[in-house]
């Protein structure tokens, strides 16, 4: 299973939860030390929670170098650890096309707009005894294409908009489901005529997440991405189903 994260999601938030808390139990008896002159209580405080803070950025950049960089091909899932359950993306098909639409709905690319068409399944495998089959609004997701020469490409709005109108995008990414349940969006993207070795990438933004222990957004971490070409990019792992 090729996930967001290369420790269990719980486990990477239960270990930052208590480093915040122990950092905020230290500052506060450091704190108390310093103006009540205790001086070698100070310095055993500070002391340990450099220690702390050390051991755990060590952690985290331990976990980072271990992740290589994954480029899925089409058709393989990557799963995204809601705490309790999995939500499961993976490419299904890539169209490309220098227009979308008709008359005056239609839109030109500046290159060659691409249709990424993404299928979201709520893996009903992975939810916890107690959950139950209530809905699951997915976390906010950051679609981005990255091409061999690292530039980042967000979706068209003009080309999204084209397609909406005329063929209809699919299902938003964003909409709620039940477990089992799947459905497909179409992502429009304008890149450059020629570009090469396209990946797509689906992450979760969030400034918390740069500092949870195996999380691909973690400082140094490399992430998960799929591949939108027939070629694999060389020196990368490209896992296959």
């Amino acid at each position: 299973m090729y996930t967001n994260v290369n420790l269990l999601a719980p486990v990477g938030i239960i270990a930052f939860l208590a480093v915040c808390l122990c950092f905020v139990l230290g500052a506060s008896f450091l704190f108390y030390s310093l103006v009540f002159r205790k001086m070698l209580r100070a310095g055993l405080t500070a002391i340990a929670i450099l220690a702390g803070l050390g051991l755990y950025f060590g952690l985290m950049t331990g976990f980072s170098v271990a992740g290589a960089e994954r480029v899925l091909d089409r058709g393989t899932e990557k799963h995204f650890c809601e705490v309790d359950c999995h939500l499961a993306y993976s490419v299904v098909d890539v169209n490309k096309t220098r227009t979308i639409g008709d008359g005056p709905n239609q839109a030109a690319a500046n290159g060659l707009y691409y249709i990424v068409t993404v299928k979201t399944r709520f893996d009903e495998t992975t939810i916890s005894p107690t959950r139950g089959n209530g809905p699951l609004t997915p976390s906010r997701r950051v679609v981005e294409i990255t091409d061999e020469l690292g530039r980042r490409y967000k979706p068209s709005q003009e080309g999204q908009r084209a397609l909406e109108l005329s063929h209809g995008d699919g299902t938003p990414i964003s909409t709620p489901l039940r477990p089992g349940e799947s459905y497909t969006s179409a992502l429009v993207f304008d890149l450059p005529a020629g570009v090469e070795n396209p990946t797509l990438m689906i992450n979760s933004p969030g400034l918390l997440s740069r500092f949870i222990i195996g999380h691909e957004n973690s400082f140094l971490h490399a992430g998960t991405k799929f591949s939108l070409s027939e070629q694999t990019r060389h020196g990368m792992i490209y896992a296959s189903r």
